[in-house]
């Protein structure tokens, strides 16, 4: 790369993969030229933006929720530019977090939430993801006799709290832990997931406060400390998981997680034979297809009229009789 006078100017001449490049200094003051030459120079060696750089930013414009996720990323992904991001470099973590036990599940998540990101930098990167393979939905849920010795073993107030709320609401844990006490309307009883000035409703829902939730709200606003419905010593919690993963020990349950707990209002819904119109509202689903796929075989009117059709009047299915 050196200086060249073409045409009347100074320009930046090089080649590249063997075929000439040239960019006009739009000078012809060699002085002038040489100080552009070299804030050419280091403009090119300064390092472009890195998911490191990249990332942070994505939490905090997101509310920082995903810090749990990063710790993970950061360690493999920090210093790579977007465009390095390949199918091969997936496979490479996929690999060396399936070494550490981590279900695919998980890694498919961690991954979805890095290309959302990146994507939300540069709508146009040229970053390459691979995703391990999404499994199936988990048929697990609680009975409600199981949900009362979960309550029943939460030992800290906003824990209990949060139980009955995930499944009093059936909202997705982030609302849950987000929700502040001007979205609780105990005069109209209801509760609203959705903030105020969001334009983005998915997963937010405006739903009525059941007698449960309301006994539980109405104690935990006499004693509250913060804005935050979920508190702890007046601060917002930024996680649960822990916490619910102790209760289910001492209840003696397996795999709660706070999916679980939304999962397990649905499906409680769907078995009184709730419309899947209105679950679908209740979860705050896009779409009453997907709450169908999920949750119609639940009902107990699941099928009913397809199992109907073929009856036979007439005919005789027990007779032991032979001629």
């Amino acid at each position: 790369m050196r200086l060249q006078f073409f045409r009347g100017k100074w320009a930046i001449y090089w080649r590249e993969e063997g075929n000439p490049r040239r960019v006009s200094l739009r000078t012809a003051d060699k002085d002038i030229a040489e100080q552009r030459f070299r804030d050419f120079q280091k403009q090119l060696e300064r390092p472009k933006e890195t998911v490191g750089d990249i990332f942070p930013a994505y939490m905090s414009e997101k509310g920082d929720k995903e810090k749990h996720t990063w710790k993970p990323l950061k360690k493999f992904f920090e210093n790579y530019r977007p465009d390095e991001i390949t199918k091969d470099v997936c496979r490479k973590y996929i690999d060396e977090r399936r070494k550490v036990a981590i279900k695919d599940g998980t890694i498919h998540r961690e991954l979805g939430i890095l290309r959302a990101a990146i994507r939300w930098h540069n709508p146009n990167t040229k970053a390459i993801f691979e995703l391990p393979k999404k499994p199936p939905p988990k048929e697990h849920y609680l009975t409600k006799e199981q949900y009362k010795a979960l309550v029943g073993a939460a030992k800290a107030p906003h824990m209990k709290l949060f139980i009955v709320m995930a499944i009093s609401t059936a909202g997705r844990v982030g609302a849950i832990l987000d929700l502040t006490w001007d979205r609780v309307e105990f005069d109209r009883g209801i509760i609203r997931l959705a903030k105020g000035d969001e334009t983005r409703t998915k997963g937010r829902a405006t739903i009525p406060m059941t007698e449960t939730a309301r006994k539980a709200l109405e104690q935990a606003y006499k004693a509250r400390l913060s804005d935050y419905v979920i508190e702890y010593s007046g601060k917002q919690i930024a996680s649960i998981r822990k916490g619910l993963a102790e209760a289910a020990k001492r209840a003696k349950l397996e795999n709660v997680t706070p999916h679980v707990l939304r999962h397990s209002a649905a499906v409680w819904m769907a078995e009184a034979g709730t419309p899947m119109s209105e679950i679908s509202q209740y979860l705050g689903h896009t779409s009453t297809k997907v709450t169908e796929t999920v949750y119609a075989r639940y009902s107990p009117e699941y099928l009913k009229k397809a199992a109907n059709a073929l009856e036979v009047d007439g005919v005789d299915c027990c007779s032991t009789e032979h001629v």
